[in-house]
């Protein structure tokens, strides 16, 4: 049998997950019934779980981002790209219950800093196999859209360093400061969304990657 899958439902199969790991976000927004006798005042109180949520929201979507940037050059796959694709979207779906933990735990001077590093250590592990992705894609050229031009791989690992690199820095932050650390992955998130770009024109061969 042949070593070659086609996109289509990688795609169609990974944009389902990254879909749903986005609404699970929100099943972790709520205010206790004890709260309901000031509402505003109990719905106020709970800052730090929106926080986790938007944060969460934001690097998802820009995961997402990323991934349809890389598989949008890809004519098929083949075994490691389809293992490597489920790691990535394994951590995609996990999101969720360290964005829990560290709404949580962000106000509690004893699980706060864990809750925040572990956060950030799960978003390190996503972002690694991201691009240990794209590396395992251009080792094998022939699976690559032909449009796609050589000057459009070297972008595209590039553009993953930074967020590595970030997430390195706001887990080391995390020790001390964890909650200055969440406002940092925040920034890292809100940076990957904006820097993320579509083709400059209708011609492949001339489009870029931020």
């Amino acid at each position: 049998m042949s070593n070659r899958w086609g996109t289509g439902r990688i795609e169609s199969f990974s944009d389902g997950v990254f879909a749903i790991a986005l609404t699970l976000l929100v099943f972790d927004l709520a205010v206790p019934a004890s709260a309901f006798d000031n509402l505003w005042r109990g719905i106020a109180h709970e800052w730090p779980s929106y926080l986790a949520y938007l944060t969460s929201f934001i690097t998802i979507g820009g995961l997402w981002m990323a991934h349809l940037g890389i598989f949008r050059r890809l004519q098929s796959a083949n075994a490691t790209i389809m293992r490597l694709n489920l790691l990535v979207l394994m951590g995609v779906a996990f999101l969720p219950f360290p964005t829990g933990l560290m709404a949580k735990a962000i106000r509690d001077p004893g699980a706060e800093r864990a809750a925040v590093v572990f956060y950030g250590v799960t978003l390190l592990v996503i972002s690694i196999l991201l691009r240990v992705l794209w590396d395992a894609i251009v080792q094998h050229p022939e699976l690559l859209d032909p449009s796609v031009s050589a000057h459009e791989v070297k972008p595209i690992r590039r553009a993953s360093l930074p967020n590595i690199g970030f997430y390195v820095a706001a887990i080391a932050l995390a020790l001390l400061l964890p909650q200055a650390a969440v406002f940092g992955y925040l920034a890292i998130a809100i940076a990957a969304v904006w820097r993320a770009r579509g083709d400059k024109s209708p011609q492949p061969e001339q489009a870029q990657v931020a």
